[in-house]
């Protein structure tokens, strides 16, 4: 598998997420936001989390619009697999490939803390190697992580099985708790907690290496 590892002014979990990544096998190469290329043999695309570009107009816009952005919307175009996390998820939403949005957390504070999630697919590359409704725990470090989406997306999510996180206890008013979803072809997910803070027991668990293992072991058997 190789990984590329996006880096916007302001990215600051992206030297977590490409340990992630080479903690699982990944061979990882650094991309820097004003490249307009991604580079050859690339197989999944991280965009981590942060506050890109200090999260002026909101959360994760101004990096949607960084020259990289298009060479990654062409990628998830191809079918390539993307991971976006914390304001990666705020990233993909932007660029549209995800639907909704990331409001202010509905006490209007920061939070920062590890929360229970529970897995609700593992019809995808990113969550496979978890069990259905199996309960995990995930640092979630954020000030907009209040999932918004309209009454008729969120049927369409619920009915394609694309909700591929709940929390267990709602920490910021997302709609139907959502802490991740996938898109239509199951190859994009964003995801507001952070698993590559939890890959080895050493970071309090390893519950976010099954993630990172998962997509590996897709990648081998391509």
């Amino acid at each position: 598998m190789k990984a590329a590892v996006i880096t916007f002014p302001g990215s600051n979990c992206d030297r977590d997420l490409a340990d992630a990544f080479a903690k699982a096998g990944a061979d990882v190469v650094r991309v820097w936001h004003k490249d307009t290329a991604l580079p050859a043999g690339v197989d999944v695309i991280g965009i981590p989390g942060g506050f890109s570009f200090g999260d002026y107009l909101r959360c994760g816009a101004i990096a949607s619009r960084s020259p990289i952005g298009q060479a990654v919307v062409d990628f998830a175009g191809r079918g390539g697999y993307v991971l976006g996390v914390c304001n990666g998820f705020q990233v993909l939403t932007e660029m549209g490939l995800l639907p909704g949005a990331l409001m202010r957390n509905a006490g209007l504070k920061f939070i920062s803390k590890p929360v229970a999630l529970r897995v609700e697919t593992t019809d995808s590359a990113f969550t496979a190697d978890y069990a259905k409704g199996q309960e995990i725990v995930i640092p979630i470090a954020h000030a907009e992580g209040n999932y918004q989406i309209d009454a008729e997306g969120l049927k369409r999510l619920q009915g394609e099985d694309r909700v591929a996180f709940r929390y267990a206890a709602n920490p910021n008013g997302a709609t139907d708790d959502i802490a991740g979803v996938l898109s239509e072809n199951r190859r994009v997910l964003g995801m507001m907690p952070h698993p590559e803070r939890v890959v080895e027991a050493a970071q309090g668990n390893a519950d976010g290496a099954a993630l990172f293992r998962a997509l590996a072991g897709v990648m081998a058997g391509a």
